[in-house]
């Protein structure tokens, strides 16, 4: 783990409400698919919550810039991070976190919504970028359509690779997408579009009660323990 200083570049609109933040290291700056970093506004106080938080790399390794995403509210966190210029310098953190992707898994299920879709993201450009042959679905549930970030990456990546799938569910109102499900991620959801879980490394990305929920429909169909991975966003 290491702190350096990076410059910020540019952000990037994924929805209304959710940012991604690039990045310029000044040196080869190292992480695996799936880790997150702290970026450390307030370096004298490095305890302030407020200022110093965790977010997951949105974007994958060995890029000339790094990516974090956040869904933006009012927090001073949030505030620091819209209010940057070109040019900033910001104090990061990292790499941290062992939910990574491991190169040798031939099947993967992924089970996440709203933000936990970051570290995800990570992965998978990095298995489109290394022509990767790693079969993967990914379940993915919003709130409503128009907060599903990278939809458009996503949509790329599974038109252009036979081995990527990805379920959209939203749960607040009926979707106008056909390719998009109405309702929360559960047991007959995953089984229907999942014939083969108990051959997949299961990764499980988000807030903690996201993480237990979905934990719990890994039980639910019987999963083998070991194989399913879980990471709680840290300071959610």
């Amino acid at each position: 783990m290491i702190e350096t200083k990076v410059r910020f570049s540019e952000k990037i609109d994924r929805t209304e409400t959710t940012i991604s933040f690039r990045f310029r290291p000044k040196e080869k700056f190292n992480f695996l698919p799936g880790q997150f970093l702290q970026v450390v506004f307030d370096e004298e106080e490095r305890n302030n919550k407020k200022l110093n938080k965790y977010l997951s790399f949105s974007c994958a390794p060995d890029k000339d810039y790094i990516e974090v995403t956040k869904r933006i509210s009012t927090s001073d966190f949030s505030k620091r991070l819209c209010s940057l210029i070109e040019g900033d310098e910001v104090l990061i953190k990292g790499p941290m976190g062992n939910c990574v992707l491991d190169e040798g898994s031939n099947k993967i299920g992924f089970l996440t919504g709203g933000i936990g879709i970051t570290p995800i993201i990570s992965m998978l450009e990095y298995i489109d970028i290394k022509g990767l042959q790693t079969d993967v679905i990914l379940f993915y549930s919003n709130r409503i359509e128009q907060d599903i970030a990278f939809m458009e990456e996503l949509n790329n990546w599974e038109n252009n690779n036979k081995n990527i799938k990805v379920i959209y569910t939203v749960v607040d109102c009926e979707p106008k997408d056909k390719k998009c499900f109405f309702g929360m991620i559960d047991k007959d959801l995953v089984e229907t579009h999942m014939s083969d879980y108990k051959d997949r490394i299961f990764f499980v990305f988000g807030p903690p009660a996201m993480v237990t929920a979905m934990k719990n429909i890994c039980n639910e169909v019987g999963c083998i323990e070991n194989t399913v991975k879980t990471e709680n966003f840290v300071g959610y």
